[in-house]
């Protein structure tokens, strides 16, 4: 899910990077009947190289969008502090953060580090919160610089990325992982209780009648005040745009003239909007998986999981057919399957059952991976059928939706939709309902439909940032790279990308999955290296088809 797309309430932290999700996903398909603390220091960073560059103020973006104005935003106050609320450095003003020097640590193969931003960046002596990095040191005899690598989100922690990122080529790079604000082991979002995360994902997310409607909106409410209430102002000052401040006072920080970036999905947009605030400090940028940059386009992520479904179940009717022997047959049984879990759902673990909303979100899970998941995805929804047994498919949406085996739920949970709705505008509660009926149904029958009304942020508790025209003039020549089948964000997101940022080169692969660097394809691994260690920048219109 992007900062700027619809998606419907069951997908809330639906988009994480392939790369990210395999680390989590692997070891639980094994087992199913599918397929398939160190006190020393290491020397303090100084940013005394480039002392000059201290800011007496900010940029803000100049271009913004206008016409969503969020009516029916739910403004509340709370004096919550969450986890990481700390003093603000020693001075005054801005100067006081770009004073502070970095004591990187050991923590296991890796070091890492925190630093204070100001909550609000317009008020720097005000609250601090704590913003947290992981790096893994350069070990070529060259070396390149620093690498900020993001796995998408919004919220997904780029500490625990840094272990799993495809660095082979990089290693005159420090790759290091920030968890954005609201995130990670920064200062985090903070929400419900596991039994009051689940009551809301337990609630039927496409609304038949009236009453269905009124309770859906009545979980939602719920579900953004607990965020409130435990998270108070933190709320107000998620933005991405706010971030990228983080990001920009990290590079000064590290003593880095300039910022490379590797982002997968939402990463793409920090990248977006570091290139737009910040052009003159980019040195080379790689967007991965692109969101959409236009809020008033009409694609919707939906589309991309339409296209997923019925390129596995052409695969399904032709490998398999126990699913159907024709892939429409495939389609209507899985549609089908889905349609009557609303009125009969299936016994799940305990208490919990495999409802319509559930059984969605662990179908797609599969669908950020390319075609190496379709087997397990058909033996699964097979099971599933023949069974009765809801329990392994319930277990494939507890992964999409960061729930533990003990009930527990992670930090993306929360970060997801804070961070999501404060960067994306609304029209309000009718429009979320008239557009899930409406065009969403219309452009994406399958998805668009059964995702039910996305009604998160116009229902959220506090005010979306700027709407931002992107265009990131002033920056140097930046790679979008797209699988042609990504599912989580179609593919013309990548082609209004790389047309919104002038000095954008977009790169294809012709391959299904969710993030199209260390995917199995040579082609687009070695663009990218390449790109990183000297700059070279691909032809427009380059291709890689070879997985």
């Amino acid at each position: 899910m992007s900062p700027v797309t619809r998606a419907g309430r069951v997908l809330v932290v639906a988009v994480l990077s392939c790369a990210l999700l395999s680390s989590c996903l692997a070891p639980p398909i094994g087992t199913w009947p599918f397929g398939g603390d160190d006190s020393s220091t290491a020397s303090p960073t100084s940013a005394t190289t480039i002392g000059d560059q201290v800011p007496t103020e900010l940029p803000v973006p100049e271009n913004v969008y206008s016409g969503l104005d969020s009516p029916d935003r739910q403004i509340e106050e709370s004096d919550a502090t969450p986890p990481g609320f700390v003093d603000p450095p020693e001075g005054e003003g801005l100067a006081r953060y770009y004073s502070q020097e970095l004591v990187w640590k050991p923590c296991g193969d890796y070091l890492c580090t925190t630093f204070s931003a100001p909550l609000d960046w317009t008020d720097p002596d005000g609250q601090a919160i704590t913003i947290a990095m992981k790096k893994a040191p350069a070990t070529a005899s060259e070396r390149l610089g620093v690498l900020l690598i993001n796995p998408g989100g919004p919220g997904a922690s780029a500490q625990d990325y840094v272990g799993s990122f495809t660095a082979t080529g990089l290693e005159g790079y420090d790759i290091i992982g920030l968890d954005s604000r609201g995130s990670g082991e920064s200062t985090p979002v903070v929400c419900g209780t596991p039994e009051q995360t689940d009551a809301y994902y337990g609630v039927d997310a496409t609304p038949d009648d009236q009453a269905e409607r009124d309770a859906l909106v009545a979980a939602q409410e719920a579900f953004n005040d607990q965020c409130r209430q435990n998270s108070g102002t933190l709320l107000d000052h998620i933005s991405t745009i706010e971030t990228i401040y983080d990001y920009d006072l990290a590079r000064y920080l590290m003593g880095e003239e300039k910022l490379n970036f590797y982002g997968v999905s939402y990463g793409t947009f920090l990248g977006a909007v570091y290139a737009e605030l910040f052009p003159h400090n980019v040195g080379r940028m790689v967007l991965d998986s692109a969101v959409n940059l236009t809020p008033d386009d009409d694609v919707i992520q939906a589309e991309g999981f339409d296209l997923s479904l019925r390129a596995f179940a052409a695969w399904s009717a032709a490998n398999d057919g126990s699913l159907g022997t024709t892939e429409q047959e495939v389609v209507d049984t899985i549609t089908g399957f889905i349609d009557g879990l609303d009125a009969s759902p299936l016994p799940g673990d305990g208490e919990r059952q495999l409802t319509q909303s559930l059984a969605v979100t662990g179908i797609v899970l599969y669908f950020y991976y390319g075609s190496e998941a379709y087997s397990a995805l058909d033996d699964l929804i097979a099971y599933t059928i023949s069974s009765g047994d809801g329990q392994y498919l319930l277990e494939a949406a507890d992964l999409l939706n960061d729930r533990s085996s003990d009930g527990s739920y992670g930090d993306l949970t929360y970060s997801f939709p804070a961070i999501r709705c404060a960067d994306e505008a609304d029209k309000g509660v009718q429009d979320a309902f008239d557009q899930w009926t409406g065009h969403d149904s219309q452009v994406a029958p399958i998805f668009g439909e059964r995702f039910g009304p996305d009604l998160v942020c116009p229902l959220w508790t506090a005010e979306p940032a700027a709407q931002i025209d992107f265009s990131g003039a002033g920056a140097p020549p930046l790679l979008v790279i797209q699988n042609t089948g990504d599912s989580a964000t179609p593919f013309h997101q990548a082609e209004i990308m790389a047309d919104e940022l002038e000095s954008a080169t977009l790169v294809v692969r012709e391959a299904a999955g969710h993030g199209a660097y260390g995917s199995g394809s040579a082609c687009m691994d070695s663009i990218v290296v390449d790109y990183f260690t000297d700059g070279t920048v691909p032809d427009e219109g380059t291709r890689c088809t070879d997985g």
